[in-house]
């Protein structure tokens, strides 16, 4: 369960109408995490399991989730 995820159209970061930023996610289970995205506008999520590569470089609409046996650990954007 590595990779991104297209979950739907966004201006940017937090675009939704709750206006989230990249920060709230830790703690929750990842299906829950990824619902929540969705909802707050998130163009794409990307989630990162123990020992996966990941680009260092900034995208703007992109929410990183770092998870450990299905649980969001850190969230960030770009």
């Amino acid at each position: 369960m590595s990779g991104s995820d297209e979950v739907g159209p966004g201006s940017g970061p937090g675009s939704g109408a709750a206006g989230q930023d990249g920060e709230g996610y830790a703690g929750l289970r990842i299906e829950r995490a990824r619902e929540l995205a969705r909802r707050h506008g998130w163009a794409t999520v990307r989630v990162l399991e123990p020992g996966d590569l990941m680009t260092m470089e900034y995208r703007q609409g992109r929410l990183n989730l770092a998870v450990r046996d299905g649980v969001v650990e850190r969230s960030w954007e770009g």
